[in-house]
């Protein structure tokens, strides 16, 4: 897999988010440098608590319309039976009504859901560049390698050595970035942030870069106790601890690798576990069903596919999945116990509040008269409708009769006097 580390995003939002992020990232760093603490498998833990923690807000606001949703789906579902193999415009229409006065009861939005996560899709893109990236975010960690970026860039033909390193060593993770006929110094950066121990010591030995072997060591010392974690460089993969366990390497580095994808899986599987669930009953909707089977196995195949990715991914990716799940987890536990004391009819009542002072700003009348004001738009449509539907013959028929009662009119009575007068205007017209 290729990897770009020290070319910044330029998707827009992603890339702005990241930048951001990455001054957040190197902050930590810097806050614990004057502890002297220099760790970025620690500064990616503390960088993920923290974003997860400002994203709570929005977490809440995602549970309160999940929340609902789960009650307006038996809703939803009776309409949806209501009008199942109806393609006609009229059912359709009426379909679509009924579906948005269940929405409107409730106070909430049929895009609502759909807004969050398009709020919370480009941080959570952004924080894994920053992640993934670390030398092109964290100022602190490139300055590192810049000393030694310098000298192998100022060697004739640095490209070619470069490029023969990577092929000689198998080094899959990383390209040479070209401008024109030589690699840019930040995918030698990306080269170097790669190194593994071992590599370093190799790279040190080469004979074209002899004249700076002491700027490479000391660059390598500097590094690689920066990417320790727990015995594990950061950059490197825990496929190669458990590897080099076999051929004499530590078996308790190994060990450490392996739990490295075996956290990764647990921690997300604790976090879907304590997510709120829909519905299990079927829907009678053999579509949606399906959609809720695939749902299912998706939520047990990612955890798993995470962690066999993170045998062949750099540890520090690793520790951020394990990191923010189980951030995301403590995270879900505090929301649940708050959504547990909050009252459907309270949520409810907020939305409705809401919803009203968005129609106020946006100058509509309140809720309450629109929907009153399209209630009686559909009684004088149905009573129109009736009225154009009347039988024209079954009229005539009607009027022929009250012509016949008429004629057989009681004496004395209002009728009979009626016809008196009709008489009477008939022989004057006559005349």
């Amino acid at each position: 897999m290729e990897m770009i580390l020290a070319t910044k995003s330029s998707t827009p939002i992603i890339g702005q988010l990241a930048t951001v992020m990455g001054w957040i990232m190197d902050g930590i760093y810097r806050l614990l440098n004057v502890f002297g603490i220099q760790n970025i498998g620690l500064c990616i833990i503390i960088f993920s608590i923290l974003i997860y923690a400002l994203m709570t807000p929005l977490q809440i606001k995602q549970q309160k319309f999940s929340k609902l949703s789960a009650i307006m789906q038996p809703e939803l579902q009776k309409i949806q039976k209501k009008y199942k193999g109806k393609n006609d415009q009229a059912s359709m229409q009426k379909m679509q009504e009924e579906t948005q006065a269940v929405y409107q009861k409730y106070g909430v939005s049929p895009t609502g859901s759909c807004v969050q996560l398009a709020i919370q899709f480009p941080i959570l893109m952004a924080l894994y560049q920053v992640i993934y990236k670390i030398p092109a975010y964290v100022g602190s960690v490139k300055d590192i390698l810049a000393s030694a970026v310098t000298s192998i860039t100022g060697v004739s033909g640095y490209t070619e050595i470069l490029q023969q390193f990577i092929t000689d060593n198998k080094m899959t993770r990383v390209q040479l970035v070209m401008d024109g006929s030589n690699a840019t110094s930040n995918s030698v950066t990306d080269f170097l942030y790669a190194l593994s121990p071992s590599q370093w010591k190799t790279l040190a030995e080469t004979s074209q870069f002899s004249g700076f072997t002491d700027t490479l060591n000391s660059t390598a010392k500097e590094i690689s106790h920066v990417q320790n974690f727990f015995g594990l460089n950061i950059a490197d993969q825990p496929l190669t601890y458990i590897k080099a366990a076999f051929v004499g390497g530590s078996i308790l580095i190994a060990i450490a690798a392996i739990l490295i994808p075996i956290l990764a899986w647990a921690t997300q599987m604790i976090n879907l576990k304590l997510m709120p669930q829909a519905a299990q009953q079927g829907s009678g909707d053999a579509q949606q069903d399906a959609m809720m089977n695939s749902m299912k196995t998706m939520n047990t195949v990612m955890p798993l596919m995470s962690a066999v990715f993170c045998f062949t991914f750099p540890v520090g990716l690793g520790i951020y999945w394990v990191a923010s799940a189980a951030v995301r987890s403590v995270q879900q536990l505090i929301i649940n116990k708050h959504m547990d004391k909050i009252q459907v009819e309270d949520l409810i009542s907020e939305n409705m509040k809401k919803m009203e002072k968005k129609r106020e700003k946006a100058g509509l009348p309140p809720q309450k008269i629109t929907n009153q004001a399209h209630q009686s738009a559909k009684n004088i449509n149905k009573i129109e409708k009736g009225s154009s539907n009347t039988n024209v013959e079954t009229r005539a028929k009607k009027v022929e009769e009250a012509y016949k009662d008429a004629a057989n009119a009681k004496p004395g009575s209002i009728t009979a006097k009626a016809n008196l007068v009709k008489a009477f205007d008939e022989r004057n017209k006559k005349k």
